[in-house]
């Protein structure tokens, strides 16, 4: 990914709101699969990390990302941005 398509994403997540919370149940089958199904449906999701997470917000976003075939967009603070291509073919993608 680009730095002007990391951007893009970034500034397209600004009015996003926060799909769910990663906390100290860390990063179950059911979170994962619900992360997966919100990225199917838009592509672009936000997400907090709270501070009762396993570790820091960067390897939790990080981990996260590996499990769901995603791209981290970026990490601010305690919300983590994720990025993947929907594979629904009657779907306006996002065009960088």
């Amino acid at each position: 990914m680009t730095s002007k398509e990391r951007s893009r994403l970034k500034s397209m997540a600004n009015g996003l709101q926060p799909v769910t919370q990663i906390g100290k149940g860390g990063l179950s089958d059911n979170l994962i699969e619900a992360l997966s199904e919100a990225l199917e449906a838009r592509e672009l999701i936000k997400v907090n990390i709270l501070e009762t997470a396993d570790s820091d917000a960067d390897n939790v976003a990080q981990n996260a990302a590996d499990l769901l075939g995603a791209q981290v967009v970026a990490v601010i603070g305690r919300k983590a941005i994720f990025y993947r291509r929907s594979s629904k073919k009657e779907f306006q993608h996002i065009v960088f």
